[in-house]
């Protein structure tokens, strides 16, 4: 057993975790598009490492990132409360409290966004496969996971 799984609860409410502190990873003009959204980080309290788990909130008019597809991770979402928009390559579905859905890496571009008067609370669970980029059909951006986390640059190769 190592020390961080020693530390670490056994359970917990979800709900109690703390809000992380940082809005996004993403440069401006994108940041700021991110401020009507909330994580709790959920898998590192329990030393998870390969993947990644969070209690994620959405107001009225947020989105879950900026439609994306990652080269090399895996993504799922649960939708706990509320109903949010899907949106993918192939089109825009309404979700409801029980529905998940699955982005398996070089598949569906893809966001969720609050188009209700509701807040949508859903789990996002991704891993953490190193090398992987993420391509933003939509938008002039491009991701890459360093050992320092994500590097942004635009299309053309020039930094944020």
């Amino acid at each position: 057993m190592n020390e961080t799984s020693e530390r670490s609860p056994l359970a917990l409410f979800a709900s109690d975790v703390e809000e992380r502190k940082k809005l996004s990873s993403y440069p401006e003009p994108f940041r700021s598009r991110m401020s009507k959204r909330v994580k709790r980080p959920l898998g590192d309290l329990f030393g998870i490492n390969n993947f990644g788990v969070n209690l994620t909130e959405l107001l009225p008019g947020g989105e879950s990132s900026i439609m994306h597809c990652h080269s090399k991770q895996d993504e799922f979402v649960y939708i706990v409360s509320g109903r949010p928009t899907l949106v993918t390559d192939r089109g825009e579905m309404e979700l409801a409290p029980g529905m998940c859905a699955g982005f398996p890496a070089a598949g569906l571009a893809h966001h969720l966004v609050n188009r209700s008067d509701e807040r949508v609370v859903y789990l996002e669970i991704g891993d953490r496969t190193p090398g992987d980029s993420a391509g933003y059909p939509h938008d002039d951006l491009v991701a890459n996971l360093g050992a320092s986390g994500w590097l942004f640059t635009h299309k053309d190769g020039n930094p944020y």
